[in-house]
């Protein structure tokens, strides 16, 4: 068999012969292999050994090490280090194929020199690539064809890989120019751009390499375990230290988890209750590319830094100011804007439950309609002082039964239950708050990877509130979320409304190794009619437009998320079934948002975004890309002066009052109301229902 060593001494040739290395001009930022190629630690063998022998044994599926296995695995580790397929050629990926068949051999074996060769020339290409476009910039804009008229990939994670040498430079030309242009669209003239690209160029690579052997390790081993399922991972020492700190909530930082996307940071969550979320500036899909300390620090450009170091950036000290630059989600121009936010800890009492009531006016009636409308953010356990016996620790159901009790003395007509956002939490609070809403019986069941299926359920008879009952949830609400919403629309004890949720329903423990941690996916949800809220989620009995794209955000557009089945489904009470008026309140919802301005902006808004997510290039030329933004910020002008006509509210005079009005404006929320608006015809078309019934 030939090894990778081989191919990359083949590779030092091609770069020689192809005159692209930059050592005359930056000798001290070559790649050396002497210094700069990682190989195993010793301890990697057996810990490949131990990790490989549990995933096999105790993950959900248990997939079987084999050659089916090994040749998904060199996909996803090809992939893994080169996202967007711009540093291996196709000679390189025919080369690995030839041990595309023994990789699960050298798994078993804990041998890792064909992953490590592998990894190794990931680092060089990388490097060489990044002093070519440092050769680049110092050229000029002449040399890598500023002014030329083209266009570029949106996407090119499933682009064939370049065919030789030239087309990868040219693909990396392109690259820079795009950086180039994004930045004179950022203000900047072509000197300023250049040395800003200088200086993110130049500490990419210085930290390509500080790359130690356990990060080569740590992404390998997350090639492989992340084919079992996109929630198992291995944690290496330094990860798992960092992964503990965010679980204790002891934190201090802006509330948002972030992951790493190609070069750039991606925000994927909002914690609720931090800073970030309060703020309203920041949402998923975001991307952070710079990131500056208090109010005059210079802003870090973070393009290309590992995850951990952003974080270290961002985290900080409570009540200390750090301003991010990011690219808001679904730019199509790269355009940047600059946030504030001020650095706190995220509090148990941040995430509580809170109520207020909504007045839907009826017609025909002086008196409005009371809605009682609880928004649960998370589902949140103070556990140690539960443990320690507080007779006043906070939960989830304790709060928000007190939270009823109050709603009832104010006498509402219904209720909504708010979990939009919410990513779940405390299982043990999801059960206890089902309970609340009914007498007695199951509530979630979960089933191991043997097979065996542990049933929880409620046996208090107690009943908090059986009045009428609505669920809102969106694509964000996930996991407890799910398992409570589900519940709910199994039992018939409310109408969900709102969007398809995120489909999160796997269950997963965390174990120690000799080096690190491993959290794998154990077991799976199902709700008590035998549906499996994995992959779908729940599906709202009568959907709203949503703007957060599903091919982006939830368990669906994760590669090698488990998928949705059933088990048997149990025997539980029914407490109504909305089967008999559902499609009457659907035709009454659609009739009423076709003329309303909230909805219509939320529709053309989430047009919008599909119509930019096909398109297949992008311009690089600076004129294409003002005309493109320009036309952009008028289109969002028109919409929101659209929409503010037909409310009644003033116009806006330009875009950048319209920029100042979203920093600054706390928005109505035209879906909680809608969702009033559908409680008052549930009670009614409920009540004429009974009526009728009882005539007959």
């Amino acid at each position: 068999m030939l090894r990778l060593s081989a191919l990359l001494v083949g590779f030092a040739i091609a770069l020689s012969s192809a005159g692209v290395n930059a050592s005359i001009s930056h000798p001290e930022l070559n790649y050396d292999p002497a210094k700069d190629a990682l190989h195993p630690d010793p301890q990697h063998a057996s810990l490949t050994k131990t990790i490989v022998n549990t995933l096999t044994n105790n993950h959900y599926q248990m997939l079987p090490v084999d050659d089916k296995l090994s040749e998904a695995l060199l996909a996803r580790y090809q992939n893994a280090l080169d996202p967007s397929h711009s540093l291996f050629l196709q000679t390189d990926i025919d080369m690995m194929a030839s041990f595309k068949d023994d990789l699960d051999n050298q798994l078993l074996d804990g041998k890792l020199e064909d992953a490590f060769n592998v990894f190794n020339l990931s680092q060089e290409r990388r490097i060489d690539r990044l002093n070519y476009q440092l050769d680049l910039l110092a050229k000029g804009p002449d040399v890598y064809e500023l002014s030329k008229q083209e266009y570029m990939e949106t996407d090119r994670k499933n682009a064939p890989w370049p065919k030789d040498q030239n087309e990868l430079n040219d693909l990396w030309r392109k690259q820079l120019k795009s950086s180039v242009l994004s930045l004179l669209l950022a203000d900047k003239n072509t000197d300023e751009a250049a040395k800003t690209l200088e200086r993110r160029f130049t500490n990419q690579i210085t930290r390509l390499r500080q790359t130690k052997n356990e990060d080569a390790f740590q992404i390998f081993m997350n090639a492989f375990a992340e084919l079992h399922d996109p929630h198992t991972q291995y944690f290496s020492p330094q990860t798992s230290e960092n992964f503990n700190i965010n679980m204790s909530l002891s934190l201090e930082g802006i509330g948002a988890v972030l992951q790493s996307e190609d070069e750039q940071t991606k925000i994927v969550r909002l914690v609720p209750g931090g800073p970030a979320e309060k703020s309203g500036q920041l949402k998923p899909s975001d991307l952070v590319v710079g990131v500056a300390q208090g109010d005059d620090g210079e802003m870090t450009d973070v393009v290309g830094w590992r995850l951990d170091e952003v974080v270290d950036l961002i985290r900080g000290a409570k009540d200390t100011v750090v301003r991010l630059q990011i690219i808001p989600a679904g730019s199509t121009d790269k355009k940047t804007k600059e946030i504030r936010l001020v650095r706190s800890k995220v509090k148990l009492e941040d995430q509580a439950a809170q109520k207020k009531v909504l007045e839907i006016p009826q017609e025909g009636k002086k008196q409005p309609l009371k809605v009682g409308v609880i928004t649960l953010p998370a589902f949140y356990l103070d556990f140690q002082a539960a443990q320690a016996g507080d007779p006043n620790y906070k939960s989830t159901s304790r709060d928000v039964e007190r939270l009823l009790n109050e709603l009832k003395q104010e006498s509402i007509d219904g209720l909504v239950l708010d979990l939009r956002n919410n990513g779940g939490g405390s299982l043990r609070e999801a059960n206890e708050l089902i309970g609340l809403f009914i007498r007695q019986g199951p509530t979630v069941q979960i089933r191991d990877a043997q097979g065996r299926v542990n049933i929880l359920g409620d046996s208090d008879p107690k009943v908090v509130y059986d009045g009428p009952m609505i669920v809102l949830v969106n694509r964000l609400s996930a996991s407890a979320s799910e398992i409570f919403a589900g519940a709910m629309q199994d039992y018939g004890r409310a109408l969900i409304v709102g969007s398809q949720t995120f489909g999160k329903g796997t269950v997963q423990t965390l174990l120690p190794l000799p080096s690190g941690q491993l959290k794998l996916t154990q077991a799976k949800f199902y709700r008590i009619s035998g549906e499996s809220t994995q992959h779908k989620g729940v599906v709202p009995d009568i959907s709203f437009p949503t703007i957060i794209d599903n091919e982006e955000i939830g368990e669906s557009a994760l590669d090698h998320a488990l998928p949705w089945d059933k088990v048997r489904p149990l025997r539980y009470p029914s407490y109504g079934d909305y089967g008999f008026i559902v499609d009457e309140l659907r035709q009454r919802h659609l009739a009423r948002t076709a003329n309303d301005p909230d909805f219509d902006y939320m529709v053309n808004l989430m047009k919008k975004q599909k119509e930019a997510k096909k398109q297949p290039t992008v311009p690089l030329f600076e004129s294409a890309l003002r005309e493109e933004r320009a036309k952009t910020e008028a289109w969002e002008l028109d919409q929101e002066n659209i929409r503010r006509q037909r409310k009644g509210e003033p116009i806006l005079p330009n875009y950048e009052a319209l920029e100042k009005l979203n920093e600054t404006t706390e928005k109505d929320d035209p879906i909680l109301t809608e969702s009033g608006r559908i409680m008052g015809d549930l009670i009614h078309l409920s009540k004429d229902y009974l009526v009728s019934k009882t005539a007959n």
